[in-house]
């Protein structure tokens, strides 16, 4: 027995023993990838030594003596920080993603094969001036120098995931795959297709007058330009005052309405106290680990600018200069049209068009999947565009007939793409009108671009705008006849004639991805602008002082209260605060304690409170309380807080308080008792979450920010290694933006937010400011790997100098490249 006892104490020291050797060994392996930042490289590309100082939050500023030397060195720096998140994302541009994750990844790769977008970005090479050709090869030969380097020195195959998913050697970064990553964002930044999908298969449950409810129009005229400072306005009025399947983790299409985001404003020294200029962007993107945006500095005779990066794209996105500055927000324009086209029934290899049936392009292409045999498959286009494939991660097959198929004609397709050529353009710009000549070459994503010299701000919106035709039966809002002509588009609208608004009297832009026109159709850009709330918050704000300051910009960033809310609570609870009975029981009394707390609650949604859960619950089981019995089993397409509907709805704008009667019962119910039994639902929720003690309710405990790792994260223990989570205030409403999913497990989880401040002064652009979301390395060993997250989360900043004795002051080191015998 005793032998026994130690045989089976050997075999338990064997297995500790081996597990503690095997994590040893993985934690070797993986901090040989750890990013040095000091040393001295050869690199024989280089005309001349560069210097890359990593401050102290690690932003690479990057000292060249040549422009192609100094974007050699930010590829380096990018793929010292971000190699991991590089191949992921050229990766999902070239549709290889389930070769690295087996069949969950596949329905990517086949919209995305469809797609083509490495091929229509080497196409688009050709359309680039000689000089952003240079720099584009000279970026790529820095990101594939660095890759030598780490083969050369064994450092770990440059990050940890390639030890676990790594294949045969990365393939050489070229020119034609950062390209690939532009229009790979400007796929990320649009919904417009899913949004017509989403409208088709409402219409065939509902009516036009229904549609119009769900999904109203902007109730707010189009704004780019604010009025003129004015006394301040009151505050919130009414009793208040007075006492769809899931998406794959690897997608890189939008949910409807859940494309890009962001918040823009900008002030002329007349209204800033400095008597100098001041501007503000914060892009509101997906959370992810290492964040999308990388800082970064790069000097050199050509240029001098500091900002956000995204690792893969040679350019500072959203950022200055020494004398300008400019900040983006996704214009929300209508870029995308899905067309049914007609298959010849006596020949399935030609559609219908207008004068006759046409052959498809076709080609085939293999899909490797892990674990699988290779697939063949075969691809089709048509006039408008590429067929996408049932089974895809964009399929419309719910809304094709039998019979045809669905094309998709996007402004990003486009071969001529000079969008690298405008992000170039507005790193030199000397002046707003410089900015507003260089937005003009973008294609897509289309944005708005704020602008600040030192003498005046402005805005104008960068991209491909459609030119439908004004007979267009669809306008755009569904998917459309592909054999009618009418339906076509003309081309794009004449970059010239994009709405903008340089040097306004006011002194004053902003954009929340609002409405920027009142054109009507077919120069109207979209039908779908986000919901104004956010943008009635900024102008309040910047009304609100005659005199703004850096610091009043920053607290505006941070700013929790819900515009949206203040509309909306008064409408739903004014029956129920001033005629309930009162209540005897559990659940009336704590209907009772909750519209207590909202009937004295400002609107602020912030991470300790109670009040912002119990209203977000409650909007969204009204919304279910409104829609589901009409819509039943396709509720999902909508579910989640609609604030606009049910503003129509208490309103009873065009009748739109027939949501509140339930069609399956005799009687007619009222909207107040839509909205009691709607908060009942949600506190009942909310007591199985939280227990029975509202005032202990925390709207943080669930809207939480996870900052998610690909493809690490996704897996329930290594999750809690390499994600970063943060509880978090804010809402989808507020300038400070956390948009939540309003459905599933996590409805109120904060996945959309800003990964990137800025907050830039003209009075002394050194005393510029910015942070990420999480840190600058991708790699989850490295201290860098989450230290600006703590600051992003109290609404703090790292400093956005160009002086060089600020970035050596307190350097984590500096690295330097030098041609041999340098």
């Amino acid at each position: 027995m005793r032998l026994i006892f130690r045989l089976m104490l050997w075999a338990l020291g064997a297995t500790a023993a081996a597990a503690l050797g095997g994590l040893g060994l993985a934690y070797y392996l993986a901090a040989r990838s750890l990013p040095d930042y000091a040393g001295a490289w050869t690199a024989p590309e280089l005309s001349a030594p560069v210097e890359i100082v990593r401050d102290a939050q690690a932003v690479p500023h990057i000292f060249a003596q040549t422009d192609a030397d100094g974007f050699f060195a930010l590829g380096w720096a990018h793929a010292q920080d971000r190699l991991w998140q590089m191949e992921i994302a050229r990766r999902t541009a070239q549709g290889r993603l389930a070769e690295l994750f087996g069949p969950q990844a596949a329905p990517v790769d086949l919209s995305m094969r469809a797609l083509e977008l490495p091929r229509r970005a080497r196409s688009a090479l050709a359309f680039q001036s000689p000089q952003t050709r240079a720099l584009l090869d000279a970026y790529a030969e820095g990101v594939n120098a660095r890759v030598r380097a780490v083969n050369a020195r064994a450092l770990g195959r440059g990050a940890p995931e390639f030890f676990l998913f790594g294949q045969d050697g990365l393939a050489p970064w070229t020119a034609a795959d950062s390209l690939s990553l532009v229009k790979l964002m400007a796929l990320r930044l649009t919904s417009a297709a899913r949004l017509e999908a989403r409208r088709a298969r409402l219409l065939a449950l509902l009516s036009p007058e229904q549609i119009a409810d769900l999904d109203p129009d902007s109730p707010d005229d189009g704004a780019m330009a604010l009025p003129a400072f004015d006394a301040p306005r009151d505050g919130l009025t009414g009793p208040a005052d007075r006492a769809d399947a899931a998406p794959s983790p690897f997608s890189p299409f939008a949910e409807p309405g859940r494309g890009g985001a962001s918040n823009i404003w900008a002030v002329s020294g007349a209204r800033a106290a400095s008597g100098a200029p001041l501007l503000a962007s914060d892009p509101h993107l997906w959370l992810s680990a290492p964040s999308v945006w990388m800082l970064a500095r790069l000097s050199s005779p050509g240029f001098d600018a500091i900002g956000g990066s995204i690792p893969g794209i040679p350019a500072i996105l959203i950022g200055r200069n020494d004398v300008f500055g400019w900040g983006l927000a996704t214009t929300q324009i209508d870029d995308q049209d899905v067309y049914l086209e007609q298959i010849d029934p006596e020949n399935p290899d030609r559609y219908r068009t207008p004068t006759g049936w046409a052959d498809f392009e076709t080609r085939e292409e293999t899909l490797q999947v892990a674990g699988r045999n290779p697939a063949l498959l075969r691809f089709r286009a048509t006039r408008h565009g590429p067929v996408m494939p049932a089974g895809g991660e964009l399929d419309f097959s719910a809304v094709t007939p039998p019979g045809h198929v669905a094309a998709l004609a996007w402004t990003g397709l486009a071969e001529e793409d000079r969008s690298m050529e405008a992000l170039l353009a507005l790193m030199r710009a000397r002046s707003v009108e410089e900015g507003a000549a260089a937005a003009r070459l973008h294609l897509a994503p289309a944005q708005n671009v704020v602008m600040a010299d030192p003498d005046g701000v402005g805005i104008a919106v960068a991209g491909a705008i459609p030119l439908r035709r004004a007979d267009s039966r669809t306008q755009g809002r569904i998917p459309a006849l592909g054999w009618r002509a009418e339906n076509d588009w003309e081309g794009f609208m004449p970059a010239e004639a994009a709405p903008r608004a340089l040097r306004p009297l006011s002194g004053a832009v902003a954009n929340a991805n609002n409405r920027v026109t009142n054109a009507p159709f077919p120069e109207h850009l979209s039908f779908d602008w986000a919901e104004p709330y956010r943008f009635r918050r900024i102008a309040r704000r910047i009304a609100d002082r005659e005199f703004h300051s850096r610091e009043s910009f920053m607290e505006m960033q941070s700013d929790a209260v819900s515009e949206m809310a203040r509309s909306v609570l008064p409408l739903i609870a004014r029956e129920l605060w001033w005629s309930a009975p009162p209540e005897t029981d559990a659940a009336g009394q704590r209907r009772a304690a909750a519209l207590d707390l909202l009937r004295q609650w400002n609107g602020e949604m912030a991470a300790h409170d109670p009040e912002p859960l119990i209203f977000s619950e409650w909007l969204r089981m009204l919304t279910r309380r409104l829609a589901e019995d009409e819509l039943g089993a396709a509720f999902p397409l909508i579910e989640g807080p609609r604030p606009l509907f049910v503003e129509r709805v208490f309103h009873n704008v065009g009748g739109a308080s027939r949501w509140c009667d339930v069609v399956k019962t005799p009687e007619r119910e009222a909207c107040a008792d839509i909205a009691r039994l709607a908060l009942d639902d949600a506190l009942a929720a909310l007591t199985a979450r939280h227990g029975p003690r509202v005032e202990g309710w925390r709207w943080g405990a669930e809207h939480v920010a996870t900052h998610v790792h690909a493809p690490l994260g996704l897996q329930r223990v290594l999750g809690l290694v390499v994600n970063i989570t943060h509880e978090s205030a804010g809402g989808a409403h507020t300038i400070l933006m956390g948009a939540t999913p309003g459905q599933g497990a996590e409805p109120h989880a904060n996945v959309h937010a800003a990964g990137l401040r800025m907050v830039l002064d003209f009075a002394d652009l050194d005393r510029s400011a910015f942070v990420i979301a999480t840190g600058q390395s991708g790699h989850p060993l490295s201290r860098h790997y989450d230290d600006l997250g703590r600051l992003w989360r109290r609404g703090d900043y790292a400093p956005m100098s160009l002086n060089p004795e600020d970035a050596r002051a307190g350097a984590r080191g500096v690295t330097r490249l030098a041609p041999p015998g340098g």
